[in-house]
Parts: C-alpha cells; structure tokens; sequence
C-alpha cells in the first residue's frame, strides 16, 4: 500500500494525532455514523467534528488497529484501546471514492460498558468544541 492510499493516509493521521490533516482526506459529502448517535452526521464539518473528538477520546497512547481487512473501495480496521481501565474493542468501516477521499465512516464498538464510556466522553468533547 503506498503513501497515497486512503489507508495509509488515515493511518499517517491517527499517527500524528493531527484532525488538520481530515480535510485532505474527506469527501466534501462524507456521512458519518457514529456508535453512540442514531442518524448519520452528513457532511464535511460535521464528520471532522466526530472524528476530531474521536482522536481527544479514544487515541491514547494504547491505541492500536489490530486487524484490517482492506478492499478495491473499502476497509474495515479494527482496534483496541482503554478508556479508565475499560476495554474498548471497535471496528471502523471506510469507503473512498475513485478520488481517494472518504466518503463513508462508519464506527462501531463493544462491550456495552465501552459504548457507554465512550459515550459519556464524545459527549463532553463535542461540547468543549462548541
């Protein structure tokens, strides 16, 4: 996989732990799914809301992908972390258009206990963003 790849790059910027790299990266109509909020948050500003405060929450020092599964278009990556002694397990689903941007991201976690921590979290970050 080379430097370019939608991957490489998402990978490059959860290394760096630096959200002013998502505007080169997303789709100017990115859709979002997040595991802890029911409707799609459509669109550019948002999805760099939600991943910004992803990247304050979850990417600790522990972080890591611990498996991918990568395609022509898509990917799934899943990783582990710690939130207050709480395991968090999850999985982030990518799609990218032929332009190499993303154009879907799609978070899912487990345990129950961790979506709730999480929860907990993104909610006081988002707030802090505003």
């Amino acid at each position: 996989m080379n430097n370019n790849h939608p991957i490489a790059a998402w990978h490059a910027l959860v290394q760096a732990k630096n959200p002013a790299l998502l505007d080169a990266l997303l789709a100017e109509d990115v859709v979002f799914h997040s595991p802890v909020v029911h409707t799609p948050q459509q669109g550019i500003a948002l999805t760099r809301q939600y991943l910004t405060a992803a990247m304050h929450v979850l990417a600790s020092d522990g972080f890591r992908y611990v498996r991918e599964i990568i395609g022509e278009r898509d990917a799934v990556l899943e990783f582990e972390t710690r939130i207050d002694g709480i395991l968090i397990n999850g999985v982030d689903l990518i799609r990218w258009n032929d332009a190499g941007k993303i154009v879907d991201f799609k978070v899912m976690v487990r345990p129950l206990k961790a979506v709730n921590k999480l929860h907990a979290q993104m909610a006081a970050m988002l707030e802090q963003q505003r």
